[in-house]
């Protein structure tokens, strides 16, 4: 074996450690399903407008995604929808972040469409965005909310360093890990944080993962989901220590829960 070719191969095998790295940073180059739905709804955010005094609006009534995908690949299709409908649909969640951004809305219709090849015009390499508005009557029903509007759940952080001390949310959905932004390869953002832990190298903070755990409105209760970190979420309850299983239903949340990322912790109020 020459000097040039174990220079190439010294070459391919630093170019896998340095992807591996950057893919356990900002996550795959290729979306996944919950991927697009984060830049879906920062895309949506950035079209809020301000119409004077203090006021801001959303200006377009429909929002259609187009997401590519193979006619035949039907498992990649089911994996799109599942997260699309939810719950939250997408919908709902475009409605809680236009929401928390002040922004007034007439949003009444939100699409899903898969398409075999992209376009060189699409916002986004695997998926476009399209916005319109469209005027009804007055008499047209208003577009479907959540069944119940989620109370509010007070957050406050006992140990570890977050952005801020307490919060104060009424979210269908509400991130938790540690950075406001996180983003994929492409400097995309695919999630916002709205419980976020600072990016440092403290003891508790490192134990947090970016994608750490959500909780999540059901229209009746709000649970608790870990969203596969590194160091696990966990309830401490009565003295007790429940685990919150990955890819469960997740864990009912009680009043006075403390909620433990890693070695971070909050305590949780109805």
């Amino acid at each position: 074996m020459d000097i040039g070719d174990k220079a190439r191969r010294l070459e391919r095998k630093l170019t896998r450690t340095v992807q591996a790295a950057i893919g356990e940073l900002v996550g795959p180059a290729n979306p996944a399903p919950l991927e697009i739905v984060h830049a879906v709804i920062a895309h949506a955010e950035q079209q809020i407008i301000a119409t004077g005094r203090g006021r801001r609006a959303f200006p377009y009534t429909r929002i259609t995604v187009r997401v590519l995908a193979a006619p035949r690949d039907h498992a990649a299709r089911a994996r799109f929808a599942a997260v699309f409908d939810g719950p939250p649909t997408l919908q709902e969640r475009l409605w809680d972040r236009l929401r928390a951004a002040g922004a007034s809305a007439k949003l009444d219709h939100v699409t899903v469409a898969f398409s075999a090849k992209s376009d060189p015009s699409w916002t986004h390499r695997d998926f476009n965005i399209e916005y319109a508005r469209v005027e009804t009557s007055a008499s047209a029903a208003a577009p479907a909310l959540p069944k119940q509007t989620p109370p509010s759940l007070k957050i406050a952080v006992r140990a570890g360093k977050a952005e801020r001390a307490t919060y104060t949310l009424a979210l269908s959905r509400i991130d938790l890990g540690r950075r406001s932004e996180v983003v994929n390869a492409r400097h995309e953002v695919v999630r916002t944080n709205q419980v976020a832990f600072v990016d440092d190298d403290s003891e508790i903070n490192r134990t947090v993962s970016r994608r750490h755990a959500h909780v999540l409105w059901n229209g009746s209760e709000y649970r608790l989901h870990d969203d596969r970190s590194a160091h696990g979420t966990r309830i401490v309850r009565d003295g007790r220590t429940i685990p919150v299983p990955a890819g469960a239903r997740g864990v009912r949340i009680q009043n006075g829960d403390e909620v433990l990322l890693g070695s971070a912790r909050l305590r949780l109020g109805l």
